[in-house]
């Protein structure tokens, strides 16, 4: 299995995100602390969005994000998201 620094796997998230959600003209900088959700993300990404992003990590790092509240913990931002998969995947 392989590890991914926290940048490289932060990067490979964003672009992950990117290409589930469609985000035309996304910009290449990784925002690791920038809320993914709601009116404050970079990317104007919304509820139905999370369920993408939900349905592509589980898909790409065999990790598997349970219910509501531990989504939008995850969710957070790109940070969280990748601190979680390191912590499913050990």
């Amino acid at each position: 299995m392989e590890v991914l620094s926290a940048d490289n796997l932060e990067q490979a998230l964003r672009d992950l995100i990117v290409d589930s959600c469609n985000i035309p003209d996304a910009s290449e900088e990784v925002f690791p602390d920038a809320p993914l959700i709601g009116p404050d993300s970079p990317w104007g990404l919304d509820s139905l969005d999370a369920v993408e992003i939900v349905v592509a990590v589980q898909k790409a790092y065999e990790v598997r994000i349970g219910g509501q509240d531990t989504s939008r913990e995850v969710l957070a931002s790109l940070r969280t998201l990748a601190e979680f998969i390191r912590k499913e995947r050990g």
